[in-house]
Formats: structure tokens, sequence, C-alpha cells
């Protein structure tokens, strides 16, 4: 196994957690986890390499080692943009010139799929495993929502606890049973911590869980991703249980056309794995990076 380092980094007054995988000088791919996941979760891929690269992960605000900035304001929202910010700022650090390849996983690769078109120039491969977006809104939604996020902010959302490691292994299991027990207890390790009461607890802030306040509009991100001029693979597989999700209500290939945005997008599609592609088949996956970004 690969091992990683630590780097600590204030940005815009929060401390967040980076792991660098290779040597430094190397290539490099920028790669951002999911909603409720660490960076740890790249591991598998970066096993997979051929190659030399150095991968770097953070952790984003509020997950894994990470400070949890809304927690200390007294509970609140994150806002999807500040990971943009986020974003930006650890390439300034790690990559102040050049163009820069990025892979994100679900959530992580909304980001990196909205940073291609917001700063095309900075942007030269983007891989998005399993980044859909999500089903489009409409007006007439708001007021559930708002009234959702008021609720949440009245008796703000819990994380259940663990009394073993073993147990949070295998709670990843259960959501995902193709996930090989070896690769579960690694993950467990980076995924929780222990309590102060000896349980152990998820490395998230409790309020990722909270509804948000804003309506996902569809136009507005496909307008930003039509600025893009980075290739985009996308990867997903086959029979993705998020995809259906999201696409139940609407015929998949109207939920689908949102990639026409655009410019230059490819799709792979991969067998036997669910919306943790990169748990499930990290092989293909690496590959699949390799060839795209070399």
């Amino acid at each position: 196994m690969t091992t990683s380092q630590s780097d600590f980094l204030t940005v815009r007054g929060v401390r967040l957690h980076v792991r660098r995988w290779g040597p430094p000088g190397a290539p490099t791919l920028f790669m951002l986890h999911g909603w409720m996941d660490v960076s740890a979760s790249f591991q598998f891929v970066v096993d997979a390499l051929g190659g030399d690269w150095q991968v770097i992960a953070p952790d984003a605000r509020g997950f894994g080692l990470s400070d949890w900035p809304v927690a200390e304001r007294g509970g609140g929202h994150y806002w999807f943009h500040e990971y943009l910010a986020d974003l930006e700022a650890l390439l300034d650090h790690y990559a102040p010139t050049g163009q820069v390849n990025l892979v994100g996983h679900s959530m992580g690769a909304n980001v990196v799929c909205l940073y291609a078109g917001v700063r095309p120039e900075r942007v030269r491969r983007v891989v998005d495993l399993e980044g859909f977006g999500l089903a489009p809104a409409k007006a007439a939604q708001a007021p559930h929502r708002l009234a959702a996020w008021l609720d949440d902010l009245r008796a703000p959302p819990t994380l259940k606890t663990y009394a073993t490691l073993d147990d949070v292994a295998a709670r990843l299991t259960k959501n995902n049973p193709r996930l090989a027990p070896e690769r579960a207890r690694f993950l467990a390790r980076h995924w929780a911590k222990r309590g102060d009461d000896g349980r152990y607890v998820l490395l998230a802030d409790p309020a990722h869980k909270m509804h948000g306040p804003l309506l996902y509009r569809l136009d507005e991100i496909m307008a930003v991703w039509a600025k893009a001029s980075a290739k985009v693979l996308h990867v997903e597989a086959v029979r993705s249980p998020t995809l259906a999700m999201l696409a139940g209500a609407i015929p998949l290939d109207e939920f689908k056309a949102r990639f026409t945005a655009f410019r230059d997008w490819r799709e792979k599609m991969i067998e036997d794995a669910g919306h943790m592609v990169h748990h499930d088949q990290p092989e293909q996956v690496a590959a699949l990076i390799e060839a795209f970004c070399a």
C-alpha cells in the first residue's frame, strides 16, 4: 500500500487536511472525495496507478481531519460554493502556474466540473466519477425546502455512533455490499475516531445532513459547464443506483441530456460496480484516469 503524507493548510480561515501520495514534481492529480467521505477513499485507486504520479486529495471542510467551521459558529449550513473557493485556494498553493488534472467522485465530481467552467484556463482534464448533479428543481419546491431548512436549524441532525471499528466497517459494507472486508477495515480507520465516551463517531460534521435552503438550478449549472474547455471523462457504473434514484422523476435520456453542455465530453461505463466505483473497481478507474490524463 502506497503511504500518504499529511499537510495541514489554513484556507480562508479554516484548517484543511490534505493527503499526498507520490513524489513531488511528478505529474499531479487532484482528487476530491464525495459527500460523507474522506480523502483516504482514494487509497485503492492510488495503489492501482501504474505510472509515477503525485496525488493530492483534501478532506473537504467538515469532513475527515479538516475543521468543522459551521459547528464553530454555532450551527448552520455548508454552502456548496465554499468547496469551489477551497479548491481554488489549494490549487493556488500546490499548482500556482499551469493547468491541472482534476478527479472527483460524486459531490467532489460536481465541484471539479463546476470549477472547470469557472476557471477554464486553469483546468486541463476532468475525470468525473459518478457525478451527475441533482434532479432538476422546480420553483414550487421552494416553500418546502425553506421550511425543512428552518426545521433543521431548530433541531440539528446527529450522527449514529458505533461500539467498535468493526461496526463501522460493517456499516460501510452494508452501504456497499461489493466492498471487500479488508478495504472496509482500512476505510473504517479513516472514516471514524474514538470519542470521549469510548464509542466511534464518524469524521463528519452532522450539519452536512441538513437540508439546504437553495434549489438546484440546472440551467445555471449547465451555463457554467458550457464554459469548460477541458476534456471531460465521465465514469459511471453500468447500473448506477445513484443515477437511477436521481433520474427516477424524468426519462433517463432527458436527465443525461445535461451533459451536452460540455464542449468535449465522453463516457466510460464500468461493470460490477455501484456508486463507489473507486472502491469496487479501483484498477479500472486508475487505468481510465491514467490514459485520459497522461
